[in-house]
């Protein structure tokens, strides 16, 4: 008995409910994959299971789970915003409005029949019209892993979650008013008068403050994940300030955040905070209320649950035909739209959750959402590959050109030729300026011809340099270091002409000399890592990397001769012309080795592990058609292995490789270019091989 009342004890101490969470969360979504199926659905199983309805195990009326479960719901719709590719969205708001239009009407006016056929009050019958007008994009991983992220219809139909989440949220906040009971007309006004207030406060305070971190650039990632948490919490408890519910202000934060947060370790880390923590116990939350004997009862009433289900599928297939009619799409656009927006899983479950908490939806209403949760989870992903692969066939015979190629056509045959380049190459240390140099005159050259040009740029800051000594010696200094930079280019034969820039800003002077010289690259060597001279100074590469106009090439020889780079690896992750950036530095190196050196070229494919064997089938088929006619068969290798793993495949194969040419990520926030993860500087630093990391061309 004392045993019995300890666990008890236990069970129910905040602790032991944490832990028990945190438990299932990590151990639910590993085994339930292997049956093919979505991790939310093995945590709303394990709820199921450990709730007031099976083992008994968790109360929901906990304060634990009470807290840990709203900070989940906002979490969700935080990640949903921040995850929102707002400059594809701009590039075609216009449609994506259209598009999201008649998904929002057509979802509304599905949810208010069926409410009103089942015999609900109005408010419950707009609360399910704004659940059949939310929706999901989880087929996007897909749609990058194909490379086809950039297609109009994928742009559009993942813009439309902006405009469809937001009315519905809205439409969520007026259905609570009126289900209280205290809205009149007045109300009615003075509440959407007040959301408009809030959202301004939020999108426009987070912009503003969110800005001048970034230009100042505060780069203390706990800081910076702090301050995006607090920004978090606040809007949703201003939110509540405001009457409205407080998922409206999570989701506002998350795509004020979004417009500043730079892609890197800050964002990856808030991320990564609530995907394996908050987020996983709000799923075993819904789970707890479910009742399995009124589940029973409820799929059984199957007119409802089919309705929903007819509904939600329908309702997305008539709008994105209509769509597709509108703007001239092919059939295989048509069905990628479809597939992007069937999915009912974050903003759905949020809506459900909250209604039902509130009293204005039934169990059977949430049993039936659940059940549409499911079948249109594992559907959507399902129609989405295959649709990308059809919409990938059709643009079969084009390959994309990078930053140093361009399209030609000889004997009525069209191919890709490299065009000779202009490459700023910043020299500071005398031990690596030689090889740094050498690297260059490699990819400077094209194969159509002409020498390009190599400049070396020699950079002085004279407020540094008078606090060290004297200006005038390190101007001298310099001097000699573009001198010998000159020898240098003279004895690889290539054309060369020395810069020397005084400026206090070294990393904005590099790249405003790049743009002054109309630069093709800035290529930059990796350094030491250094954090007390990050500190205080900054970090060259990422300044570089802020305000560069064109791509930045880091360069990490480690112990490598230049002269041995002959075996190279090139991982690519999608077929895009960022890719193609990749595979075309290699070309380089490689058409400018010795004759008598054995050349390979590698192309590591590390794929979505619920791809099929015809999937890495096509794959292969699209990465050998990157073969060029000059190379043979057997000095070009394709890998492709099932992922997870992308490291561990990089760091396996490159102890057979002399250089792996990487790529990050970076974009334009708010106006300013910003660098991206730097987990690709970490994985370079520990390579056995050299490598060159280059950076994604800005658009």
């Amino acid at each position: 008995m004392a045993m019995d009342a300890s666990v008890s004890h236990v069970m129910h101490h905040p602790l032991g409910v944490f832990a028990l969470l945190v438990a299932i969360s990590a151990a639910v979504p590993p085994l339930i994959r292997r049956l093919g199926l979505p991790d939310l659905v093995g945590l709303l199983l394990a709820g199921v299971l450990i709730g007031p309805h099976a083992l008994q195990w968790v109360d929901t009326d906990s304060e634990t789970v009470r807290l840990l479960s709203d900070l989940g719901a906002v979490y969700l719709l935080f990640t949903m915003g921040l995850e929102i590719d707002l400059e594809e969205f701009n590039r075609v708001k216009r449609r994506s409005f259209i598009y999201g239009l008649l998904i929002l009407l057509i979802g509304v006016a599905t949810g208010v029949s069926i409410g009103w056929m089942a015999g609900f009050a109005g408010v419950s019958c707009l609360l399910l019209g704004a659940l059949m007008a939310t929706h999901t994009p989880l087929g996007y991983p897909i749609v990058r892993s194909y490379g086809a992220q950039k297609d109009e219809a994928v742009v559009v139909s993942v813009g439309s979650t902006i405009f469809t989440d937001i009315v519905a949220l809205l439409l969520l906040a007026v259905g609570l008013g009126l289900g209280k009971g205290d809205l009149s007309g007045a109300g009615l006004t003075w509440l959407l008068v007040k959301i408009g207030l809030f959202a301004l406060m939020v999108v426009l305070g987070i912009r503003w403050l969110g800005q001048r971190l970034v230009i100042r650039g505060i780069n203390d990632e706990n800081r910076m994940v702090l301050a995006v948490l607090v920004a978090l919490f606040l809007a949703s408890l201003g939110a509540e300030l405001a009457g409205v519910e407080k998922i409206v202000g999570a989701f506002l934060a998350g795509l004020a955040v979004n417009s500043v947060l730079p892609e890197g370790r800050v964002k990856e880390q808030v991320i990564f905070i609530g995907s394996v923590l908050f987020i996983p116990i709000f799923f075993i939350d819904l789970g707890l209320l479910l009742d399995v004997g009124s589940l029973g009862e409820s799929l059984s009433n199957y007119q409802f649950t089919g309705l929903m289900l007819v509904g939600a599928i329908g309702g997305k297939g008539l709008a994105s035909w209509i769509s597709g009619a509108l703007f001239g799409y092919r059939r295989s656009q048509i069905l990628m739209m479809w597939s992007l927006t069937m999915p009912k899983v974050a903003a759905t479950l949020a809506t459900a959750f909250i209604g039902f908490q509130a009293g204005l939806l039934n169990q059977m209403v949430l049993n039936a959402v659940l059940a549409v949760m499911v079948v249109t989870a594992t559907l959507g992903p399902i129609l989405t590959e295959r649709s990308v692969t059809r919409l990938t066939e059709d643009l079969q015979g084009m390959v994309p050109t990078s930053f140093g190629e361009q399209a030609a056509t000889a004997d009525g045959v069209s191919e890709v030729v490299q065009r000779p380049l202009r490459i700023v190459v910043p020299i500071a240390n005398p031990g690596n300026e030689g090889g740094l140099l050498n690297i260059a005159s490699r990819l400077l050259r094209g194969s159509a011809g002409g020498e390009g040009l190599l400049l070396p740029l020699a950079m002085v800051n004279p407020s540094l340099e008078e606090v060290r000594g004297g200006l005038n010696r390190a101007v001298v200094a310099a001097r000699g270091r573009l001198a010998a930079a000159a020898a240098i280019g003279s004895s690889l034969q290539v054309p060369t002409r020395t810069l020397l820039r005084l400026d206090e800003d070294i990393a904005g002077g590099m790249s405003r000399t790049a743009l002054e010289q109309s630069a093709d690259l800035l290529l930059i060597g990796a350094g030491r890592a250094d954090q007390l001279r990050a500190w205080f100074l900054g970090d060259i590469v990422d300044g570089v990397c802020r305000t560069a106009h064109c791509p930045v090439v880091v360069v990490n020889l480690g112990r490598q001769r230049v002269t041995a780079l002959s075996r190279i690896l090139v991982p690519i992750k999608d077929l895009s012309a960022s890719a193609r950036e990749q595979f075309e530095l290699a070309l380089r190196v490689i058409n400018t080795a010795a004759l008598e050196e054995r050349t390979r070229i590698t192309l590591l494919h590390v794929h979505d592990p619920r791809f099929s064997g015809q999937d890495r089938r096509w794959m292969e088929e699209q990465l050998i058609r990157w073969r060029p006619q000059g190379i043979p068969a057997e000095r070009f290798h394709i890998v492709i292995v099932r992922g997870p793993g992308i490291d561990v495949a990089i760091h396996r194969l490159s102890r057979e490789h002399d250089l792996v040419i990487l790529r990050t990520q970076r974009r334009r926030v708010a106006g300013l270019p910003i660098p991206g993860s730097d987990r690709t500087s970490k994985l370079i630093s520990q390579l056995p091989c050299a490598a060159i990391v280059i950076s994604d061309p800005l658009v």
